[in-house]
């Protein structure tokens, strides 16, 4: 983490960034932001490790989070030349954030029984992290959250694998279960099959979630959300070396 806030201090062309940094100094104050995507903890506890008040880490977090992902942004590959030649793994996730009263239940999703946003995650069949989603009210589906995803085009050319939330996608998924029938063995052994492949991509969501602000509940205003989100996956490939 703190090798990443040094290359973005360190940026030959860093943006210009709002505001006074005295209080902590530049340097700290993207170790700050990187911190609180990193950890996903209250205000007032980064204030009291960073030795600021909570006024400040609000602050640096609002005037610093879009620079940071500005910075990175290079490191995000196109996904369509990042999966040439390779199978594509398709899953989704939730990341749960409060049960906000003014979006109604929008965001509420049936299947974990809790508030968030879908994100759409790709990934090879080595777990490698080739692409993440914008992110959708987590009572969409998964099929919902494809279609309205860059997914569609950019792996329109690939072979694809996802789960049985994909029927429709063209992707290879598992064999349902017939009407009033067991699946026969050549289906439980396809499926089977196709289940040890999807594993790859939940282990590269896994890895996404190594940022806590995915893994626990966010807090933050929804409307930031997507700049998270394309922080966090900017940070991932930065990390893999892109």
């Amino acid at each position: 983490m703190r090798r990443i806030a040094r290359a973005l201090v360190e940026d030959p062309d860093p943006p210009v960034v709002p505001g006074r940094m005295w209080a902590l100094g530049l340097y700290k104050s993207v170790v700050l932001v990187l911190f609180m995507l990193r950890q996903n903890p209250v205000q007032e506890v980064a204030a009291e490790l960073f030795g600021i008040s909570q006024a400040t880490v609000s602050r640096r977090w609002t005037a610093l989070l879009p620079v940071v992902e500005k910075v990175l942004a290079c490191h995000v590959p196109d996904p369509a030349e990042a999966s040439a030649g390779r199978i594509v793994l398709v899953d989704g996730t939730l990341v749960t954030t409060w049960d906000w009263a003014s979006e109604g239940t929008a965001l509420f999703s049936g299947k974990h029984r809790d508030t968030g946003f879908n994100l759409q995650v790709a990934a090879t069949l080595a777990g490698d992290l080739l692409a993440v989603s914008a992110p959708v009210p987590g009572s969409r589906h998964h099929m919902h959250a494809w279609r309205q995803s860059h997914f569609p085009d950019a792996f329109a050319e690939r072979e694809g694998v996802g789960d049985l939330g994909y029927t429709g996608s063209g992707l290879l998924i598992p064999r349902r279960k017939p009407p009033g029938q067991e699946r026969s063995t050549g289906d439980k052994v396809a499926n089977r099959s196709v289940n040890r492949l999807r594993a790859a991509v939940e282990w590269a969501i896994a890895h996404l979630k190594d940022w806590k602000i995915f893994a626990t509940r966010y807090r933050g205003p929804l409307t930031r959300f997507v700049l998270v989100t394309k922080t966090v996956t900017a940070l991932a490939f930065c990390k893999k070396g892109w």
